[in-house]
């Protein structure tokens, strides 16, 4: 159940009008009072022997009466009003249970405390199945302002409640820092101009697909120009930019206007000074990336993000998931057909776990920023889909790492973000990874140099070796060591060095985890016969040592 506060000036009328009108779409269905502040309130749609618009007067000139009786001395803000709207999934609910929730909503905000009869006056108006909104005016009968002191958290966790006593769907409790959800009249609007989403989200989206992939600000209004998004600035005195506004084409007002929405409200982390923030820590001069394969670079840095969850305080370990979250946005354009939607999908359902109270240090996801920069900008120079799948392979135990540092911090909307990220992952992944490693397993070596990596296997990583042998990834996995060796690679080497890179404990398939490192390690330069041989010292005296402990943080 969502409530939602919205503060207004002057009188009630329009609002009333509103309420009990057609709707912006025609979506207003039987409206009708279902509860007031004194259980007999004029109703425009129970009053059938007299004009509609002369009871809704009567009725907003009885809600503005303690307003008006103020004279000058009113407050500038008079005008309470709150949706309240159940999940679709919910049941529909009566009348007079609305009635019930829409006196407990007023309550918890300090509107009308229960038993107070000089509180402010206020109606619930039922327009559709789904939803209530209360008008309340914000004068009390007596004369004094009503105590509402924090009332949008007041509220929310009343509408918590109502969800356990009523058996609706439970929604997790918020920290105040997510993307603001669009307007019953956006969500109308969309379905009349045949949209799946609203333009508030498709927005959104744009703008945040602009932020990862831009170095610079003026990239970054180059790009959203580019995909059709129309930026309004607001300016200062000075002439400088202080904020910027975004219309999608087509998407206009009644006079034929563009509908702006500025950054902020699109989420929190999309006003200009946000963006700014963000962007000054791509410009290319404080660090430069080493050339090389960036779908390698960007796996390298997906890689290390869980050992920032666990070891970093919890700004960079805030901006790592950041960045993570600007990966997402940009690795689903370049993905093939088949797994594009679904990586949407959890780019989508990853933003919200991208922002907490906590501030985010963004200099220190840098590397992970550029080098998917550098894959948006040239996806097909390097690899044959082997390169996302190895990069989304290590971003699921990440994420799996992010649901995990959510929980410990009670963050529960993020937490849940997380954890729906994981199923969208999961099933793309399935789709890049399976068509590449059934490429690698055709080029599997023979039965004899198999078994020989199997013994290898056994000798180094004893607790997985029956596992990976089991796997339907082997194959594959054969393969890669091959070609490693036949590019000049020690296998036994290359192996522990993708052992040692991180634990396999919490890997999904180890098998396919080895299979993504060592072909990392097998496109590296072969090292000469000196380095190999101080290569296999350094292995002979870090086999046996023991690997630290991991959180048992499992894929869902």
């Amino acid at each position: 159940m969502i409530p939602k506060i919205i503060l207004g000036k002057g009188d009630t009328r329009r609002l009333i009008a509103y309420l009990f009108g057609k709707g912006t779409a025609n979506e207003h269905v039987d409206p009708h009072l279902v509860a007031s502040w004194n259980g007999f309130a004029p109703d425009p749609g129970r009053s059938p022997h007299r004009a509609p618009k002369e009871v809704e007067k009567q009725l907003h000139t009885q809600l503005d009466q303690p307003v008006a009786m103020l004279g000058r001395r009113a407050p500038q803000t008079t005008v309470w009003h709150c949706p309240v709207r159940a999940a679709p999934e919910d049941p529909i609910l009566s009348d007079a249970q609305w009635a019930e929730i829409a006196r407990r909503i007023v309550a918890a905000a300090g509107i009308a405390p229960t038993g107070d009869t000089e509180a402010c006056r206020w109606v619930a108006v039922r327009h559709a199945d789904d939803h209530i909104h209360i008008a309340a005016t914000l004068v009390r009968q007596d004369g004094r302002r009503p105590r509402r002191d924090h009332d949008i958290r007041a509220v929310q966790r009343e509408a918590r409640q109502i969800e356990i006593d009523y058996g609706l769907r439970r929604l997790k409790p918020g920290d105040g820092t997510a993307a603001k959800r669009p307007t019953s009249k956006e969500v109308f609007k969309a379905r009349r101009l045949g949209q799946d989403v609203t333009s508030r989200e498709i927005l959104r989206l744009r703008v945040r697909r602009a932020m990862a992939a831009a170095s610079t600000e003026a990239e970054f209004f180059a790009l959203l120009e580019a995909t059709g998004v129309t930026v309004r600035l607001k300016l200062g005195p000075s002439g400088d930019a202080l904020g910027c506004n975004f219309a999608l084409p087509g998407d206009t007002n009644d006079k034929g206007e563009p509908v702006f929405y500025a950054g902020s409200t699109l989420a929190g982390d999309l006003s200009l000074p946000k963006i700014r923030q963000r962007l000054a820590t791509t410009t290319p001069e404080p660090m430069a990336i080493r050339p090389g394969n960036p779908w390698h670079q960007a796996t390298a840095a997906t890689e290390r993000i869980p050992h920032h969850l666990t070891r970093s305080n919890d700004e960079a370990a805030q901006g790592q998931l950041a960045a993570l979250g600007g990966a997402l946005d940009l690795l689903s354009l370049t993905a093939p057909a088949a797994a594009r939607a679904e990586l949407e999908r959890a780019a989508v359902a990853f933003e919200r776990a991208t922002r907490s109270r906590i501030a985010a240090d963004h200099a220190s996801a840098r590397i992970l920023r550029r080098s998917v920069q550098a894959i948006w900008k040239d996806p097909a120079e390097h690899g044959d889909g082997a390169g996302l799948a190895m990069l989304l392979d290590v971003a699921l135990t990440t994420v799996a790492y992010a649901m995990h540092w959510h929980r410990t911090r009670q963050h529960a909307q993020q937490q849940a973000a997380a954890e729906q990220t994981l199923i969208h992952l999961q099933a793309a992944y399935a789709q890049i990874a399976e068509p590449v490693l059934a490429s690698l397993a055709s080029r599997t070596p023979s039965p004899q140099t198999k078994r020989r990596y199997a013994h290898q296997l056994q000798q180094a990583v004893p607790e997985h070796a029956e596992r990976i042998l089991a796997d339907s990834a082997w194959d594959a996995l054969a393969a890669v060591l091959a070609e490693a060796e036949a590019a000049g690679h020690n296998a036994t080497t290359v192996l522990d060095r993708a052992l040692s890179q991180r634990t396999l404990d919490d890997a999904q398939s180890p098998a396919r985890a080895l299979t993504w490192r060592i072909r990392r390690l097998g496109e590296r330069h072969a090292p000469g016969p000196r380095a190999q041989a101080a290569n296999a010292g350094y292995a002979a005296v870090h086999s046996t040592a023991p690997r630290p402990q991991e959180p048992q943080t499992r894929r869902r």
